[in-house]
């Protein structure tokens, strides 16, 4: 009960509703409301660690600052998932890393239809663009989670320009589901700067989503972004936009997902593509889980992306191994991971070490063990 209340709190002073005392004095007990509230916070996490061996062509073959061959054991996320239905029409959710040691996800939202027609959202939280991106890494089927292009486009780490913001954002956002649930669709607008951070300019993104579920297996879905960024580093793939520079950021794509009720039979492809400033970057992915025998499938992906078409940035990515489901959402992964390029480190001319998109085979073995309580 304390470890409730305490988690209480700590999600009502995030969301700045009203502060309390964890421990209430000694022979005190909490008001009938606050009790009944604790009773349904409800308390998640999850942790994914692992092993992964990687061997780099291209410039590492004859650059000191490169290490051909890398093995390292690591801890990816472990994360703490406090939710709180405050009433039948209000919730709030609190998201912590403790590998990161930063805040995720804080937000509060409230139904204002009878049925799941429309609610609104607001604080931070994963933006609606793509498929992946509103996907936990505890669903996603590879060990470095989102395909190439989502991963850029979407702001989860490989665009500087952006920053490494996990695919999250500040902001407000209306959604909801019609029809039967046949039709769903969210609609946001966010700063466009990242998690815990104030706008860098005066402009906001507006992301849509729109997902069409013909049946209960089967969700097709289109989504969009419109906005103008504030760089915050130098980028490896656009050399135009400097930091500090406001430039224009659009993205789109379209996809679909297959979900079989029984098993976890599952395929997923969507295509991509965005534009910063005057350069465009596309790609497409698919990935598949087939399962083989009772709790153990066989996982394949392939990811196409070019990060700057007019310089052809182009990278090949295949993904094939196996996962074993050990208790419900927990499970061992093993999987090899064949990339047709990277960025490498490099010296430059005036002695500084900058990173350089080069062609070149790159192969890795990755093992993960994830861990869920819910």
């Amino acid at each position: 009960m304390q470890t409730k209340t305490t988690l209480l709190i700590v999600l009502f002073c995030l969301l700045g509703i009203s502060s309390m005392n964890a421990q209430p004095p000694k022979n005190q007990l909490l008001p009938d409301w606050a009790q009944d509230l604790v009773k349904r916070v409800s308390v998640d996490g999850y942790a994914q660690a692992g092993f992964t061996y990687q061997h780099t062509g291209g410039l590492a073959d004859n650059d000191p600052l490169n290490k051909r061959d890398y093995n390292t054991f690591e801890m990816k996320r472990a994360f703490l998932v406090v939710a709180a239905p405050i009433s039948d029409r209000w919730f709030a959710m609190f998201m912590h890393d403790f590998n990161g040691g930063v805040v995720h996800e804080y937000w509060a939202s409230y139904r204002f239809t009878n049925n799941k027609a429309f609610s609104a959202k607001i604080g931070q939280f994963k933006h609606a663009y793509s498929i992946e991106n509103s996907m936990s890494p505890t669903e996603l089927e590879a060990i470095d989670v989102c395909s190439e292009g989502v991963t850029y486009l979407a702001g989860c780490g490989s665009d500087r320009l952006m920053g490494t913001q996990y695919g999250r954002d500040l902001g407000l956002e209306f959604f909801g589901e019609t029809n039967d649930s046949k039709l769903a669709y969210r609609l946001g607008v966010m700063n466009g700067q990242g998690i815990n951070k104030k706008d860098g300019n005066n402009e906001k993104d507006f992301i849509g989503h729109v997902e069409f579920r013909p049946t209960q297996e089967l969700s097709i879905v289109a989504t969009g972004q419109i906005g103008r960024g504030h760089a915050v580093e130098r980028s490896s793939y656009i050399n135009n936009i400097q930091p500090g520079d406001d430039y224009k950021r659009n993205r789109w794509s379209a996809g679909l997902t297959y979900k079989s009720q029984d098993s976890h039979l599952s395929l997923r492809t969507e295509y991509v593509e965005g534009r910063d400033g005057d350069v465009t970057s596309r790609g497409v992915y698919a990935t598949g889980v087939l399962p083989v025998v009772n709790k153990l499938d066989l996982v394949g992906s392939y990811d196409f992306f070019n990060y700057n078409v007019k310089e052809h940035m182009d990278q090949h990515k295949a993904i094939l191994g196996l996962q074993y489901w050990f208790y419900k959402r927990c499970r061992i992964q093993v999987q090899y991971v064949y990339k047709s390029a990277s960025l490498q480190d490099q010296m430059m001319p005036n002695g500084s070490v900058g990173k350089v998109f080069t062609h070149g085979a790159n192969h890795a073995l990755m093992c993960q063990m994830q861990v869920r309580l819910k």
